[in-house]
């Protein structure tokens, strides 16, 4: 190809000119340089280098300038386009770089592969499963490789947070095309799964190139995940104009955060892989392009976005492994400026990951409990969390202070823990170091669990030596005597604790340590919070007292029980929220648009008054839209219903008890939606019936109670359904 240099491997050149011109740039950065050297030697190389510290850079240089095709292999269609369309940019034709997947028609492959055999192409992306076809083997075959590339190499771990089977396949297809030198790459390896890597590809005496995993431009902190949308939308408010990323660990939680956002007047858009492509590369490049300023996504995008502003990454959810989370917190100050990390966390998305991983092989499920825990450690932990995130990685942050993390710039108060250390070095080394941390943390604390049953621990004389402590401060101290390497975790054995050789020395030689006991996190995820409100202080019962007093006044005025105007959750959220326009009244537990514009008004007028009267800062103080509830289930009821469909029907159609369905009817009732569900109750209730449970609601009832219903009405003539039924009639005919 005109313009490349043809060069034999060893010469000696000036890599700072090739640099400057294929890439325009005047130094290298970090271990660029030394890396692509090794390259050149033939050698194989390991990369580990961090989210922006150029590691494509480190095979695509020598890709240009050695004789030959690189074949990179690439995990993401999405990622493969980025790259090739980047290396089209330093050149003057397009055939310098190709990406061989299933994305492409039958007359493109013809085109890839025409301008591979012409020695065209420098760079070839390939997706681990086109390797493996047999028909790309047999073409590769009689391509001059210069080397393999092996982008993502974190994939091929099974400790890896993206592990991908088919990552493990490349080493004996690279050995049926023919051997050529490795370099494997990735921004995110723990010791285990770079050995894991290694071992795998068969390079355990690869040249290893290891930058620092610091970022000391990046922010972290952890929140508790109580009221986590309205967080957000506020932190996305105080930083308008910026980019951001939000993930979610579901399809679904990504689509309504999403939509919360725009109708909040965020610019934001979705992104996940139930998504067709062509919408996925749209979002993609509405981000890069800066026409939306948050894209809220599950962990399929952000692989290889070459976007350098980033200027926070939001988990809303946190992720299942401390490798995924800093490889996503990692897309955030690519540039070297400003980069926020803020994840929610609350230990009941913990149990719901723990529940899904039930359903995968028992091997799978132990690596990703223990992945987990790591996951909790962080989260939970009060120490540096920049000098944990780096012992994950194999590194040591020998400063004391961070000053870029909540836990450094907030610091809990410590005590002095040298007893409580010594005593678990010793438990460790009673049960002869092969018991990972929480079965150290159960024995110390005395609790006797089923596991620790099994082993007989319960009967050693250590068992419950620390007992006036529980088992989470024991485990508070396992990890801070991890990060201070007084004790590691063996990597062929994930888990288990062995004592280090400064371990052993401080048993001997105990000096001061201080301890910091974890946080406690109450959060809650806001899916389990009836009526989607939730609150975010405490009632105010005057304002309280006053809305039942006006309550009462309407009831009267237009002859409804109270609690049809509004429930007493709404009027304690009122009390809490202050809600003073029709916009926050929307966003009350139980208030839907037609409850808020048919009563609304005048609980809006008294709040105002009261919030000035009393010169209240309140803490909502901006207004933070609900989505109107459209979820598919309460869409399809209420066209179900529109449709005359029987209940019983509609229960079975959704997999549904008819008690849960009934749930679901007065939830829409109850948000101000009217519904006619005449022509069901007209074939269970007679006229005489309906006319008696409709006026014991009209006339008689203090609440809606059903228990005081069958009191009154008697158990024997109706049952709990029947009572039901009427009162989602009435609430929607009187006070919808």
């Amino acid at each position: 190809m005109t313009g490349i240099l043809e060069m034999t491997v060893g010469a000696d050149i000036s890599l700072t000119d090739y640099l400057k011109k294929y890439f325009g740039f005047n130094t290298f950065k970090g271990s660029q340089e030394p890396i692509i050297r090794n390259v050149f030697a033939g050698n194989d190389t390991f990369v580990l280098m961090p989210t922006g510290g150029g590691k494509s850079l480190c095979y695509q240089l020598p890709a240009l300038i050695l004789p030959g095709t690189a074949i990179i292999i690439s995990p993401l269609i999405a990622l493969m386009k980025n790259q090739v369309d980047a290396m089209r940019n330093f050149s003057l034709e397009d055939g310098i770089a190709h990406f061989l997947n299933s994305s492409l028609t039958k007359a493109a492959i013809q085109q890839v592969k025409a301008d591979v055999l012409n020695n065209r192409t420098k760079l070839l992306y390939v997706a681990p499963e086109s390797l493996t076809k047999q028909e790309n083997i047999d073409f590769l075959q009689k391509v001059n490789i210069s080397f393999y590339a092996i982008d993502e190499a974190h994939c091929i771990s099974e400790w890896g947070h993206d592990f991908r089977p088919e990552y493990r396949r490349i080493r004996p297809i690279i050995n049926k095309i023919g051997p050529s030198p490795l370099i494997a790459l990735t921004a995110t390896a723990t010791p285990k799964v770079q050995h894991d890597i290694q071992k795998n590809l068969n390079m355990l005496k690869a040249n290893i190139f290891k930058s620092s995993f610091n970022r000391p431009n990046l922010y972290y902190e952890v929140r508790s995940k109580t009221n986590a949308t309205k967080e957000i939308i506020r932190f996305v408010r105080n930083n308008t104009g910026k980019s951001g990323i939000i993930y979610c660990l579901s399809r679904k939680k990504v689509e309504e955060l999403a939509e919360t956002l725009k109708i909040n007047g965020i610019k934001a858009l979705p992104y996940h892989a139930g998504m067709d492509s062509a919408t996925r590369s749209e979002t993609q490049d509405n981000f890069l392009m800066e026409d939306v300023d948050i894209i809220v996504a599950t962990i399929a995008f952000g692989m290889g976005i070459d976007k350098p502003d980033v200027r926070f990454v939001i988990h809303y959810d946190i992720p299942k492994s401390l490798e995924g989370y800093y490889q996503e917190t990692g897309r955030a100050g690519r540039d070297g400026g400003e980069g926020k990390c803020i994840t929610f966390y609350s230990y009941k998305d913990i149990q719901k990951l723990e529940k899904f991983m039930e359903r995968k092989p028992i091997a799978e499920q132990e690596i990703g409990r223990q992945l987990l825990l790591e996951t909790v450690s962080y989260a939970e932990s009060s120490i540096c969390r920049r000098k944990q995130l780096l012992y994950y990685f194999g590194e040591e942050y020998l400063e004391e202070n961070c000053e870029a993390c909540d836990n450094c710039l907030h610091p809990k108060t410590q005590i002095e823990g040298k007893d409580y250390l010594v005593k678990m070095l010793q438990t460790i080394l009673f049960v002869k170091e092969i018991f990972k941390a929480e079965h150290i943390s159960i024995i110390l604390a005395g609790k006797a669990s089923s596991d620790i049953k099994a082993y007989k621990h319960h009967k050693l004389e250590i068992f419950g030596w620390g007992n006036e402590k529980d088992v989470k401060f024991w485990g508070a101290v396992i990890r801070q005597a991890m990060v201070t390497k007084l004790i590691e975790k063996d990597i062929e054995t994930y888990g288990l604790l062995k004592i280090t050789q400064k371990g052993h020395e401080y048993i001997k030689n105990p000096v001061s340590f201080m301890l910091t006991e974890d946080h406690e996190y109450t959060g809650i995820d806001e899916d389990d919070q009836s009526g989607g409100g939730g609150k975010t202080g405490v009632v105010d019962e005057e304002l309280f007292n006053i809305l039942k007093d006006l309550r009462r006044k309407i009831s009267k005025q237009v002859n409804l029980p109270p609690f049809v105007i509004f429930q007493d959750p709404s009027l304690e959220d009122m009390a809490i929220q202050y809600p003073v326009s029709l916009d926050e009244m929307q966003n009350i537990t139980g208030v839907g648009v037609g409850k808020a514009q048919r009563y609304g008004k005048e609980f809006i007028d008294i709040i105002k008054k009261y919030v000035e009267e009393n010169e209240i800062i309140r803490a909502q103080d901006m207004v933070v839209k609900s989505v109107i509830n459209k979820s598919g289930l309460k869409v399809y009821i209420i066209q179900s219903i529109d449709r005359k469909m029987l209940l019983d029907d509609i229960a079975n159609a959704k997999n549904l008890e008819m008690n849960n369905l009934l749930k679901e009817i007065e939830s829409i009732v109850q948000s101000g939606t009217k519904i006619n569900i005449d022509y069901y109750i007209n074939q269970v209730l007679d006229e005489d019936h309906q006319s008696d449970i409709f006026e014991y609601f009209r006339e008689e009832a203090k609440d809606e109670s059903i228990d005081a219903a069958f009191d009154e009405l008697g158990k024997d003539e109706y049952t709990e359904e029947d009572i039901r039924l009427m009162r989602i009639k009435f609430i929607s005919e009187m006070g919808n």
